[in-house]
């Protein structure tokens, strides 16, 4: 069976933080079983059929999209962070956060949200912002010197090079403690009901803490340099440090649109596969690219040893683990409405083919 028969496809049944993973290669290609004494996580391959793939829609402006939303994010997150007293961390705050950006995660949301009926963006708009200040976050701590020691982030020097190691770590802070209240706060305006906020609270600080970024960060920086690094500890890594968060976004945005319990864990699936492509495309990216085309320093990977799919599996097949991780993405929306879904079928493929 050829590697485009079978996509890989992500099944969180019950979210954990401790797992043993068998793993096994096929075709190349990672195929996961995580076991727990009551819990199952599975990653198998499925053979996908015509019936079974999502629908293209008829006409979608994506550019145009992105384009609206991420105006309409902008405008949220400047006014979410003004400057105030103390205005050298708002400053700091602002610098990064407003700094630019695709603006993917709040994207995510919004699209979530309008996917399950919501039609009005105020509703989901405090969390998609919250998931862009937590991104801020985590990118001005991974900057650090002691963490990945950065010099550059979309193009312009990093925050603690600008404002000093103390005050950037104390700017993440506020920015973490910030999205929280943010979506607690806007309950009542944002006609959310509570036991909608209380789920994407939830979901949130589930995306951060150990069972997300600050896990696989950890794990991150103890796998640096070690060559017995293997797939499933690679995999690990980014589901967690990167796929949280993005899943943390979609999910939220179902949520708090209203949509139904089968819409959110297949939106969740959605997710973890599109969080997971979006690290495979990144490691392959800052082996392929310059600094200049990416905004942020290229090579970085290689030079400090830092495993990743290029280095495990060879550039040819992590663009081939990529095109799966795309396709079963996108087979998780077949059940939607495909005009409804445009935003994130082509969001999806926005993540596959991004060249920075």
């Amino acid at each position: 069976m050829s590697a485009a028969a079978t996509v890989a496809s992500i099944c969180f049944l019950n979210p954990t933080s401790s797992y043993s993973l068998l793993h096994n290669h096929r075709h190349n290609r990672s195929r996961f079983l995580y076991t727990k004494p009551s819990h199952y996580f599975i990653l198998a391959s499925l053979s996908t059929t015509p019936a079974a793939s999502a629908q293209q829609p008829k006409t979608f402006d994506f550019k145009a999209y992105m384009a609206e939303k991420a105006s309409a994010v902008n405008a949220a997150l400047d006014a979410a962070v003004p400057m105030t007293y103390p205005e050298k961390l708002h400053e700091a705050m602002r610098y990064s956060l407003l700094a630019g950006g695709k603006r993917v995660r709040p994207m995510l949301c919004l699209a979530a949200a309008s996917l399950v009926g919501c039609d009005d963006d105020e509703i989901p708009i405090a969390s998609a912002c919250a998931t862009e200040m937590i991104h801020t976050m985590s990118l001005i701590h991974d900057d650090l010197p002691c963490m990945d020691d950065d010099d550059l982030r979309r193009g312009v020097p990093t925050n603690h090079r600008v404002y000093g190691e103390d005050v950037a770590i104390l700017a993440g802070d506020a920015l973490l403690a910030l999205a929280f209240h943010h979506v607690a706060d806007a309950t009542p305006a944002n006609r959310v009901p509570a036991s909608r906020t209380l789920r994407a609270v939830v979901e949130l600080s589930r995306c951060v803490g150990t069972e997300g970024l600050v896990a696989g960060q950890v794990v991150d920086l103890e796998m640096t340099g070690n060559e017995k690094v293997g797939i499933e500890k690679l995999e690990y890594i980014h589901l967690h440090k990167t796929a949280a968060l993005l899943e943390a976004a979609v999910v939220m945005g179902a949520i708090v649109g209203g949509g139904t319990d089968a819409q959110v864990e297949k939106l969740r699936k959605y997710a973890r596969c599109v969080g997971l492509l979006f690290q495979v495309v990144d490691d392959i990216l800052d082996v392929t690219k310059s600094s200049e085309e990416l905004g942020k320093t290229a090579g970085k990977d290689l030079a400090t040893d830092k495993t990743t799919y290029p280095k495990l599996l060879g550039l040819d097949k992590s663009k081939e683990f990529a095109e799966e991780l795309n396709a079963d993405a996108k087979l998780q929306l077949a059940d939607f409405d495909p005009d409804k879904a445009a935003p994130l079928i082509f969001l999806s493929n926005y993540i596959a083919y991004r060249q920075n």
